[in-house]
């Protein structure tokens, strides 16, 4: 949800304050912007995409902003120290970002206390980055009628959820982190559930009875359920909540996890051309090498029944014992009646 203070989305940013010092933007357990500069990289991401990409942009995968999110992912590096395996992160991060100051320009210019749609003019305090043309073209799409149906539908939807969330802007990944802070605690993460709840106390410390039920209903699955389904296709609080785990998100997690980083799933490494040409040449000198057995065990084998062969023929050219004793006999019989 945008904010609507006018500091969030200043058209100049704190870039100077950013550069002066090149910062590391670290991460939790499950790869999310954590302090001491989570913030801040969120923040200059905010700041880049403004600068870089159009507000008129209607799809963040289309091909045309591909230069523009180089530029983004680019003074990314020049000013934080962020391994390159965050760039996906980096880019969705900006796309909710740019979402975001699309909501702020139409609630903070557009519409009125009721909701309602207004005349506004350009706000000058965002003409370097917004020019005439591009401010037109967002005012004619905020009042298409297709783009009321879907914001109306988006508005009732979030509303009156069930379980509301209560901690403003603070995130999964902060709370999570203050909440392993303060139990002083050497886990690196919680269990979405218990996350979950903690993110859905007042700041009275009250639990609400639906959301502790919720909570109770996970505790009780956890001891009943094998590990093997608890890291299936769906989790715990997703079952217990009977809502389909969405691609792509782990409930109760926050923006930016996924289920194959969360889950730790093993991932298959393609070889690289040297490794397969290496392990090609592994196999030709063990396919040569068993050539050679084989040609070595036919040669012996031939020998063998070579010698057995010639053995049987100069056993069978002589008579056996009882018949020569019987062929004397009777030859001897014969000679006898002669």
């Amino acid at each position: 949800m945008a904010s609507n203070q006018d500091d969030t989305h200043d058209a100049s940013g704190s870039r100077n304050n950013v550069e002066n010092e090149i910062k590391r933007g670290l991460t939790s357990a499950e790869d999310q912007l954590i302090e001491p500069n989570g913030s801040m990289l969120a923040s200059y991401i905010g700041f880049l995409v403004r600068q870089h990409i159009s507000i008129t942009c209607d799809n963040w995968r289309s091909p045309e902003l591909k230069v523009g999110k180089e530029k983004i992912w680019s003074e990314i590096q020049r000013s934080f120290h962020i391994d390159e395996s965050r760039q996906k992160y980096c880019i969705q991060l900006a796309g909710k970002r740019l979402r975001g100051f699309r909501s702020f320009l139409s609630n903070k210019f557009l519409k009125d206390e009721e909701g309602k749609f207004v005349e506004a003019k350009r706000p000058m305090k965002y003409a370097e980055i917004i020019s005439a043309e591009e401010w037109d073209n967002f005012v004619a799409k905020r009042r298409n009628e297709k783009f009321h149906e879907v914001s109306d539908k988006n508005r009732k939807r979030a509303s009156k959820p069930a379980y509301p969330y209560k901690k403003g802007r603070t995130g999964y990944a902060r709370l999570q982190q203050r909440i392993l802070a303060e139990e002083k605690s050497d886990a690196t993460s919680l269990p979405e559930h218990v996350l979950w709840k903690a993110a859905r106390v007042g700041k009275d410390g009250a639990v609400v009875e639906a959301v502790q039920n919720v909570y109770d209903e996970c505790e009780t699955l956890s001891q009943t359920l094998p590990s093997t389904e608890v890291q299936g296709c769906r989790s715990l609080l997703s079952r217990v909540l009977n809502v389909p785990e969405y691609f792509g998100r782990v409930r109760g997690k926050g923006f930016g996890v996924t289920p194959s980083s969360f889950y730790k799933k093993p991932k298959t490494k393609n070889p690289t051309n040297k490794e397969v040409m290496e392990t090609l040449a592994e196999l030709r000198a063990q396919v040569l090498e068993l050539q050679k057995e084989n040609a070595r065990y036919r040669e012996e084998r031939r020998g063998s029944e070579a010698k057995d062969t010639s053995d049987r023929a100069s056993i069978n050219c002589q008579p056996k014992f009882p018949e020569a004793l019987h062929l004397v006999s009777c030859i001897y019989r014969h000679q006898l009646i002669a």
